[in-house]
C-alpha cells in the first residue's frame, strides 16, 4: 500500500501528486456531487417535514378527540348537578310546599282564633244607673235637715258605693279576662311568626337552587356550543381535580401501608414465616389480599350506595338488589375490619412476647410495660385495624375523579410530546436542508484551487467576451450612422443644413 501511494520517492512530492488528482476529479465531478448533495438534504427534509406534518395531523385528530371526551364528561357532570338540584328542589317543594294547604288552614283557623280573642279583649265601660239623676234631684230638692231625709239620703249613699264597688270588681274581672286573652294570642302570634319564616327559608332555599340551576344550565348550553371558554373551564377543572385526587389517593396508599404493617406480622404466625410464593413471602401476600379485598368491598359499597360510577352495571341493578348488595358488602367489611382488629391485638402480644424473650436471653430483668400502657397501645392499634377498612372505603370518591381525569392528562401529555417532537422534526429538517448548503460549501473549500483557476479563466473570457461584444457594438453603430447617410443622399437632404430642399432650391427646415 505504501508503494501504490508513493508516485515519487519524495513524500511531500507524491502527496501534492496525490492532492492535485484529488482536486481534479472532484473538480471535474463537482456538479454531480453538488446535485447529489442537494438531493440528499431535499430528500432528509422533505421526509422530515413528512414526518411533522403526519405528527401534526396526530395531534390535531388527538387534540379534538381530547376536547369530545373533555365535553362528554363535562356535559355529563353537569347533567347529573342539574338532576341533583332538581331533585332538591322536588323533595323541598313536597316536604314544606305539598303541606301548603294544611298550612294555610292552620293560619287561618288561628287568624281567626285571634280575632275572636282580639274582639273579646274590646274594654266595654260600666254603664251609670238610670236613677242617678232622680236621686240628684231629691237630694238637691228636700230639706237636709229632715232627719228622714237624711237617713234615704245615706241610704242611697251606701248603695251607690256598695253598686260601684261591685262595677269595680267586675271592671277588674273584665280586664283580667281581657289580658288572659292577650296572653292566649301571643303563642298564636309566634306559631304564624314561625310558620312564615319557616315559609320563606323554604322559599328562599328553591330560589337559590333555582339561581344555581340557572347557572348549571348556562355552563351546558356552553359545553354543548363546545366553546372555547368551556373548554378551558373543563380543562381547569380537570387538572384540579386530578392533582387533588392523586394527593387523596396518595394518602391512601399511606394508609393501607400502615394497615398492611398492622398485619402483615400476626399472618406471618397464621401462614407460616418460611412459605415463599416465588420471591415473597405469602404472609405478605396474605395482608395484601386481605387489604386489596377490603378496598374492592368499599368500591362495589360505594357503587351499590350510587355515591360512585364506575361500574354501571352495578348503578342499573334494581333497589331491592342494590340494597342487598349494600348489606353483603358492608358485612363483609365488616367481618375483615374485626380480623384486623385481632390480628392488631395479636401483632401486640407478639411484640411483647418478642421483647420479653429478648430481655431474657440478655439476662436482663425485663421492663415491661404497664396494664394501662398496654391496653392504651393494644386499644390504639385494635382501633386503626378496625377503622382503616372503613376509611379506605371511601378511596372510591378521589378513584373515580382520578381515573375520569386520568384520560384528559394523558391526551393533553400526549399532544405536548406529538407537538414538541413535530417542533423537533421541522428544526431537524431545517438543520439538514443548511447542512447540505455547508457541505457544499465545504466541498468547494476542498477543491479552492480549480476552482480559482477557473474562476480567473472564466472572468478572463468574461472580459473578452465584453470587448467583443463592444467592438461589435460600435461597428453596429458605425454601420448604422453610415446607412442613414447614404439614405439622406438618396433623398437629397443635406445632413450640413439639418433640412431638405424641396423642388424650388429652398432649404425647409
Amino acid at each position: 500500500m505504501q508503494d501504490l501511494f508513493m508516485l515519487t520517492d519524495s513524500v511531500v512530492t507524491s502527496a501534492l501528486i496525490w492532492a492535485v488528482l484529488i482536486m481534479t476529479v472532484m473538480y471535474l465531478g463537482r456538479d454531480q456531487a453538488r446535485q447529489s448533495i442537494t438531493t440528499l438534504a431535499r430528500m432528509l427534509h422533505n421526509a422530515l417535514r413528512m414526518a411533522a406534518f403526519g405528527l401534526r395531523r396526530a395531534e390535531q385528530h388527538l387534540e379534538s378527540r381530547n376536547r369530545e371526551v373533555l365535553l362528554a364528561a363535562g356535559r355529563e357532570a353537569k347533567e347529573r348537578m342539574v338532576s341533583r338540584e332538581f331533585e332538591r328542589i322536588s323533595a323541598t317543594v313536597d316536604r314544606d310546599l305539598g303541606r301548603y294547604p294544611e298550612i294555610q288552614r292552620n293560619l287561618t283557623e288561628t287568624i281567626q282564633r285571634i280575632d275572636e280573642d282580639h274582639q273579646g279583649t274590646a274594654e266595654v265601660p260600666p254603664q251609670v244607673p238610670g236613677w242617678s239623676r232622680a236621686v240628684k234631684a231629691v237630694a238637691d230638692a228636700a230639706d237636709k235637715s229632715d232627719p228622714s231625709v237624711r237617713d234615704v239620703l245615706e241610704a242611697i249613699h251606701e248603695s251607690m258605693e256598695r253598686a260601684q264597688a261591685r262595677a269595680l270588681t267586675a271592671y277588674r274581672e273584665a280586664s283580667r279576662q281581657r289580658h288572659r286573652l292577650l296572653s292566649r294570642m301571643m303563642p298564636r302570634w309566634r306559631n304564624i311568626q314561625g310558620t312564615l319564616k319557616r315559609m320563606e327559608a323554604s322559599v328562599a332555599s328553591i330560589l337559590e337552587r333555582s339561581r344555581s340551576i340557572d347557572r348549571h344550565m348556562d355552563e351546558y348550553r356552553e359545553i354543548l356550543a363546545g366553546t372555547d371558554r368551556a373548554v378551558q373551564t373543563l380543562s381547569t377543572s380537570a387538572l384540579v381535580q386530578f392533582g387533588v385526587s392523586a394527593l387523596v389517593i396518595a394518602v391512601a396508599i399511606g394508609g393501607a401501608i400502615i394497615n398492611f404493617s398492622l398485619i402483615a406480622r400476626p399472618m406471618a404466625e397464621m401462614v407460616g414465616g418460611t412459605s415463599y410464593i416465588g420471591a415473597f413471602q405469602t404472609a405478605d401476600i396474605a395482608a395484601l389480599v386481605i387489604i386489596l379485598v377490603e378496598i374492592s368491598m368499599g368500591l362495589f359499597l360505594m357503587e351499590s350506595l350510587r355515591i360512585t360510577r364506575l361500574f354501571p352495571v352495578i348503578a342499573a341493578l334494581p333497589d331491592r338488589t342494590r340494597v342487598y348488595m349494600v348489606a353483603f358488602t358492608l358485612t363483609v367489611l365488616t367481618t375483615l375490619a374485626s380480623v384486623e382488629a385481632g390480628l392488631a391485638y395479636m401483632r401486640e402480644i407478639l411484640l411483647q412476647d418478642e421483647l420479653a424473650t429478648a430481655s431474657l436471653l440478655r439476662g436482663e430483668a425485663g421492663a415491661t410495660m404497664t396494664s394501662e400502657a398496654l391496653w392504651i397501645t393494644t386499644a390504639a392499634q385494635m382501633g386503626m385495624g378496625f377503622i382503616l377498612p372503613f376509611a379506605l372505603t371511601f378511596v372510591a370518591i378521589p378513584l373515580e375523579t382520578f381515573v375520569q381525569t386520568l384520560r384528559h392528562v394523558l391526551g393533553m401529555l400526549a399532544i405536548l410530546a406529538l407537538r414538541l417532537t413535530a417542533l423537533a422534526l421541522r428544526i431537524i429538517g431545517n438543520l439538514v436542508r443548511q447542512s447540505g448548503v455547508l457541505l457544499q460549501h465545504l466541498y468547494d473549500v476542498f477543491i479552492f484551487a480549480p476552482l480559482w483557476v477557473a474562476g480567473r479563466l472564466a472572468a478572463d473570457a468574461e472580459r473578452r467576451a465584453e470587448r467583443a461584444a463592444e467592438r461589435e457594438g460600435r461597428a453596429r453603430q458605425i454601420d448604422a450612422q453610415l446607412q442613414r447617410e447614404a439614405e439622406s443622399r438618396r433623398e437629397g437632404s443635406d445632413p450640413a443644413m439639418g433640412g431638405r430642399f424641396d423642388g424650388y432650391g429652398e432649404a425647409t427646415v
